[in-house]
C-alpha cells in the first residue's frame, strides 16, 4: 500500500483522468498497429522469401510520412486535436478491414503474388499517410492535457504506453500467426482499434491555440527554422535518425527468425517484443527514478550501448543471446526516448508543438521505415548478419560525432529548465 501511494506521487500526471483516457488509446492504437505490422511482414516474407521485398515496405511508409508531415503540423496547430486523432483512428480501422479483405482473396488464390504484394505496399503507403497526422496531433494534445510542470512525467508515461503497446504487439502477432490464419489474426487488430476509437472519443474537445491564420508555407518555414535553429533539438532529433537508420535491426527479424535462429513464428514475435520489453522495464525504472542528473549525457552513452548491443545481436548465433542483445538495447532505447520527448516537450512552446512534432515524424520516419530499406539494400549486398554488424557500428561513429560537434544535448540538464518556468 504504501509503495503504490509513493507511486502515485511520483507520477502526478497519472492523476488527470482526461490523460489516462489518451493513455488508453495510444497503447491500444500502437498494440493494433504493431500486432498487423507483425503479421504482414512475417507473411509477407513468407510468400516472398525476399529480405528486399520486407525492406522496401519501409519506403513505402517513410514516403508519406515524410512528404506530409510539415503540412500535417500545419494543420494540426490550426484545427483541434482530439478530432484529428479520430479521424486518424476511424482510417486505421477501414485500412484493417482492406488488408482482410486483400489476405481472404489471397488465401481463396485469387490474386498473384505479386499483385498481393503491391497491395500491401499501398496499405502501407496509407498507413504512413495516416501517420503523418496522428503523431503531430497527440503529442500535441498530450501537452493541453497535463500542467506544465508534468510533462517530463508525462511524456515517460506516453512513451510507456507506445512501448508497451509494441512489446504486447509482436508477441501476439506472433502467436496469431501461429494459432489461426492471417485474415482471422487481422479481426484481432480491427477489435483493437475499435477499442482505441472508444478511448479517445470519451476525451472532450480541445482549446486551439493557434486561431491566428498564416500561408502554409510560412507557417511550414517557421517550423523549420525553429528546429534547425535550436541546437539541443535538432541534434537529439539527427542523433536518434541516424543511430536507428544504421543501427535498427527490425526488417531482417523475420530472416534471423527462419533462416539463422531457427525459432519459427512465435520466435519471431519473441524477438520483435524483446526490444519493447526492455523498454518497458527501463520506462518503469525511470518513473519510480526519474533521470533527473545529466540526461544529456546519459542520452548519448544509451544511444552508444545500443550500438554495441546491436553488433552483439547480429554476430550471435545463440537465440538467447540474440534476445538478451534485444531486450538491453530497448532498455538503452527507453532513455533516448524519454530524453528527447523532455527536450521536445520543454523547448517547444505550446503553439509550434503542431509543426515541430511534424518534422519530429519526418525525422523518426527516416530513421525507422527507411532504416528498414537500408537494412534490406545492405543485407542484399553483405549479407544478413554483416548487415546489422556494419549498422551497430555506423551508429557508435554517429554518436562519436553528436558528442563533438553538439556540446548542447551532452550539457542539457534539466534543472536549468526547471528554474527557468
Amino acid at each position: 500500500m504504501n509503495f503504490a501511494l509513493k507511486f502515485l506521487i511520483k507520477n502526478k500526471s497519472l492523476h488527470h483522468s482526461l490523460f489516462r483516457r489518451y493513455l488508453s488509446q495510444r497503447f491500444s492504437i500502437i498494440l493494433a498497429l504493431f500486432i498487423q505490422n507483425t503479421i504482414l511482414v512475417y507473411w509477407l516474407y513468407t510468400i516472398t522469401n525476399d529480405v528486399w521485398s520486407i525492406g522496401k515496405l519501409g519506403l513505402f511508409e517513410a514516403i508519406p510520412a515524410i512528404c506530409f508531415s510539415l503540412f500535417s503540423g500545419h494543420l494540426v496547430e490550426r484545427r483541434e486535436k482530439r478530432t484529428i486523432l479520430v479521424i486518424c483512428t476511424i482510417s486505421y480501422v477501414i485500412l484493417t478491414a482492406g488488408y482482410v479483405a486483400l489476405i481472404t482473396l489471397s488465401e481463396r488464390k485469387m490474386w498473384s503474388v505479386h499483385s498481393i504484394t503491391d497491395c500491401v505496399y499501398a496499405g502501407f503507403f496509407i498507413n504512413g499517410a495516416i501517420r503523418a497526422f496522428l503523431s503531430p496531433s497527440s503529442f500535441s494534445l498530450l501537452g493541453l492535457l497535463v500542467p506544465r510542470k508534468r510533462l517530463a512525467n508525462a511524456a515517460t508515461w506516453s512513451s510507456t504506453s507506445w512501448q508497451t503497446g509494441a512489446v504486447v504487439g509482436p508477441l501476439t502477432g506472433g502467436v496469431l500467426i501461429a494459432l489461426m490464419s492471417v485474415s482471422k489474426s487481422l479481426w484481432v487488430v480491427l477489435l483493437i482499434e475499435i477499442l482505441a476509437l472508444i478511448a479517445i472519443l470519451t476525451v472532450p474537445r480541445q482549446a486551439i491555440i493557434k486561431k491566428e491564420k498564416e500561408p502554409v508555407f510560412k507557417s511550414l518555414s517557421q517550423g523549420l527554422q525553429f528546429v534547425f535553429g535550436t541546437q539541443i533539438i535538432l541534434a537529439a532529433l539527427a542523433l536518434d535518425m541516424f543511430a536507428v537508420l544504421f543501427g535498427g535491426a527490425t526488417a531482417l527479424l523475420p530472416a534471423y527468425a527462419r533462416d539463422i535462429l531457427n525459432i519459427g513464428e512465435v520466435g519471431y514475435g519473441w524477438l520483435r517484443a524483446a526490444p519493447g520489453i526492455g523498454a518497458i522495464l527501463m520506462f518503469m525504472g525511470l518513473a519510480w527514478l526519474p533521470l533527473r542528473r545529466h540526461p544529456g549525457r546519459k542520452l548519448l552513452i544509451s544511444i552508444l550501448g545500443f550500438g554495441v548491443c546491436m553488433i552483439v545481436f547480429g554476430l550471435s548465433k545463440n537465440a538467447y543471446v540474440s534476445f538478451g542483445a534485444l531486450v538491453l538495447s530497448g532498455m538503452l532505447d527507453a532513455v533516448s526516448v524519454v530524453v528527447r520527448s523532455t527536450i521536445l516537450q520543454l523547448y517547444t512552446p505550446d503553439e509550434m508543438k503542431g509543426r515541430v512534432s511534424a518534422v519530429n515524424t519526418m525525422f523518426i520516419s527516416s530513421s525507422n521505415e527507411i532504416g528498414e530499406v537500408e537494412s534490406g539494400l545492405t543485407a542484399k549486398w553483405m549479407g544478413t548478419i554483416p548487415a546489422v554488424v556494419f549498422g551497430g557500428c555506423m551508429t557508435l561513429v554517429v554518436v562519436g560525432i553528436t558528442w563533438i560537434v553538439a556540446p548542447s544535448i551532452r550539457k542539457f540538464k534539466l534543472e536549468d529548465i526547471e528554474r527557468t518556468n
